[in-house]
């Protein structure tokens, strides 16, 4: 079985029978239940792992280590902290070690000690064993979720939970523990953003999303930045390309920040399992006004800031060094991501964002002006017109940015319309396929090198002037034209069914739309009367 295969079925069939196990539990609250089960195994692995490669060196007489057959003295030291701490391995104490919580967690159940005091309940169990990694660990400190005992889990199905969890696999063939363990702790963020919808998109980029952006950026080498990591899916599908491609991660510094707590030590947790050295500021922090990295200058920041956001401005703010293209309209707050991005960025920099389309024409509290000034500085270097369902919290229409502080192709803008890329993988939610990915970050490495890439309906490259004739508006819909009609054989019955359905789809987006816009103006104290 390749590895693929093997992550796939073990991811889904992880995901199923933990769903059996606590069913009644809310996803916001069941994600931080399993992920730090997750997390606790991983710690507990690598504890264990490198216990071992310990124990093989004090008993090799070729071994610097070497200790004889002195069993009391080699017991000793493989607890001594330092010797895991110099490989940056975690120090797990005994009583947070995953074989004591599994061979103990069911022997406390129901039971009494001699003088009639119960034993530890499943949850404080956990509870315990993660307040012990902490205190060992000050790296961790405040990071991990101590709550197992308030929720109130059935004992029987924690510990359920703790014998599913022990049936992930330290290791198969080429793949590691860290990696099979970050795969499924990837894999449960997904579906957790999933199945909380509109929340879980707060602290969870699509996959596709990240990876079209890191395809197309190539973040080998650097410090990379995400102001908004949400749990840091950047960071991860950074360390793929990498790896991907031969090169190294220790070539590339990770900084972040995030102001929710909990997606914060979500964050850290998900750097941890992968063995990734990280800087995500002293505490979960509002980027604008509590900024973690004053100083950094970054070669490639990467965000997937909110959407349209509208509670953010703080009269601090007023004349901020960050706003060097425009101060942006307290109402919203897609070109202040935009500009701290572009200030924490080195002058040979990129900038890869996602941002909700109205960006790209917006008129609105001089959005016109700074979108102007940006792309009289040159530093647009392409727009990618997004397909729709891509999101798990959110219809509304995005693209992605790439902005270039030294682009190779001067005063030129390479425009994408891929709203009719991906495929559905169900009722709701689409994907931009493998290759969807390789089509476009091809396509833009070409644009690079100076070749023709243009395609009518897809891609086309634009001159700052032509840009200029257009009012400084970026939606790409203007430049790339009208796809030319092909030739085809479809049936007439299967082509009518299929526009029928692509109609109804866009019907129903109308009715959104029209939902959103009575809304804003309700908010504005107008209210818009549609004739049916």
């Amino acid at each position: 079985m390749s590895e693929k295969e093997f992550l796939y079925n073990l991811e889904r069939k992880l995901w199923k029978s933990a769903n059996k196990l606590l069913p009644s539990l809310d996803a916001a609250v069941y994600k931080h239940v399993v992920l730090g089960l997750i997390f606790l195994k991983y710690v507990s692995d690598a504890y264990e792992i490198r216990r071992k490669e310990l124990e093989a060196e004090f008993r090799n007489p070729n071994s610097e280590l070497y200790l004889g057959d002195d069993e009391e003295l080699i017991k000793e030291e493989l607890e001594i902290k330092d010797y895991y701490t110099e490989k940056n391995v975690f120090w797990v104490p005994e009583i947070a070690r995953w074989k004591y919580i599994q061979e103990n967690i069911r022997l406390s159940i129901g039971a009494k000690l001699p003088d009639g005091r119960e034993f530890k309940s499943a949850g404080k169990l956990i509870d315990d064993a993660l307040e012990a990694i902490e205190k060992a660990n000050p790296k961790l400190k405040n990071v991990l979720n101590k709550n197992y005992t308030r929720l109130q889990i059935d004992d029987y199905k924690l510990a359920d939970l703790v014998d599913l969890i022990s049936t992930i696999p330290f290791e198969h063939e080429n793949l590691k523990a860290k990696d099979i363990l970050g795969s499924v702790y990837e894999y449960f963020l997904g579906q957790f953003a999933a199945a909380e919808g509109k929340k879980g998109g707060q602290f969870y980029t699509p996959k596709s999303i990240v990876n079209l952006i890191i395809e197309m950026i190539k973040p080998f080498k650097g410090k990379v930045y995400d102001p908004a990591m949400g749990s840091g899916g950047f960071f991860i599908s950074s360390e793929k390309f990498i790896e991907a491609h031969g090169g190294k991660i220790e070539d590339i510094s990770i900084y972040g920040q995030e102001s929710n707590p909990t997606t914060w030590r979500l964050a850290i947790m998900n750097m941890v399992i992968r063995g990734l050295d990280f800087n995500f500021g002293k505490e979960p922090a509002d980027t604008f006004t509590k900024d973690q990295h004053p100083d950094l200058r970054a070669d490639f920041v990467l965000a997937n800031p909110p959407f349209n956001q509208d509670e953010w401005w703080h009269p601090s703010l007023e004349n901020d060094k960050r706003w060097v293209y425009g101060i942006p309209p307290r109402s919203n707050a897609n070109f202040a991501w935009m500009q701290h991005m572009l200030y924490h960025t080195a002058p040979n920099g990129v900038v890869g964002l996602v941002l909700a389309n109205g960006s790209l024409s917006s008129t609105t509290g001089g959005e016109d002006e700074i979108r102007k000034n940006i792309i009289e500085a040159d530093l647009v270097e392409a727009i990618i017109a997004l397909p729709d369902k891509l999101f798990f919290n959110t219809q509304i229409p995005a693209s992605i940015w790439i902005l270039n502080k030294n682009k190779p192709q001067k005063n030129k803008t390479l425009f994408i319309d891929a709203r009719d890329f991906g495929e559905m993988i169900n009722r709701k939610q689409r994907i931009l396929t493998d290759k969807d990915i390789q089509e476009i970050a091809d396509t833009f490495e070409k644009f690079r090198k100076g070749e023709n890439v243009d395609k009518k309906g897809v891609y086309k490259v634009a001159t700052t002037e032509d840009i200029k004739k257009e009012n400084y508006i970026l939606t790409p819909g203007r430049y790339v034209g009208i796809k030319e009609n092909e030739e085809d054989e479809i049936p007439f019955n299967e082509k009518m069914e299929y526009l029928t359905k692509k109609l109804s789809t866009e019907l129903e987006k109308n009715r959104e739309l029209e939902e959103i816009l009575k809304h804003n103006l309700a908010e504005l104290g107008f209210n818009l009367e549609v004739n049916k």
